[in-house]
């Protein structure tokens, strides 16, 4: 399977959110345009729960080429205000989880939209990493100069 105009050097044959987007897996779409589509998370956190991938293939989000990620971006510009007015959330979570590491367990590119509720139980996003690192201020500066200097003008 072969996501639509996907890079087939990079492609992954058994990758689910290709054969989603070729039609061959069912999904409860609720959002679709040439580059982008948002379905419902077959395994939830909250009711409600839906991903935003690019239609084509792309592991991880470095791997995605600036115009698409602008279309997944405004993707999840309109999908999170009807996803939080549909189930009456409070708020969401919108996140991505970016390699194996991180919790990825798709290897293609996908936006998460977790409806939240008033005492849901959930936590934020800075829940996520446990206890955080106790930096000087020298250090974040140097973290901060050596992330910076990576960064492509």
């Amino acid at each position: 399977m072969i996501c639509a105009g996907a890079d087939t050097s990079r492609m992954s044959e058994d990758c689910i959110f290709c054969a989603i987007v070729d039609g061959e897996i069912p999904s409860d779409t609720v959002y679709e345009d040439d580059e982008v589509l948002a379905f419902l998370d077959a395994n939830p956190l909250a009711p409600g729960h839906t991903l935003v991938i690019p239609k084509t293939h792309h592991e991880r989000l470095q791997d995605v080429p600036a115009d698409l990620a602008a279309s997944v971006f405004a993707g999840l510009h309109r999908v999170v205000p009807a996803v939080e007015d549909a189930v009456d959330a409070d708020a969401s979570n919108v996140a991505f989880n970016n390699g194996e590491a991180a919790g990825q367990e798709v290897p293609h590119v996908h936006g998460h939209v977790i409806p939240r509720f008033e005492g849901d139980g959930g936590a934020p996003v800075h829940a996520i990493a446990g206890d955080r690192p106790d930096l000087s201020d020298e250090e974040r500066g140097d973290i901060a100069t050596d992330i910076a200097d990576r960064i492509d003008d």
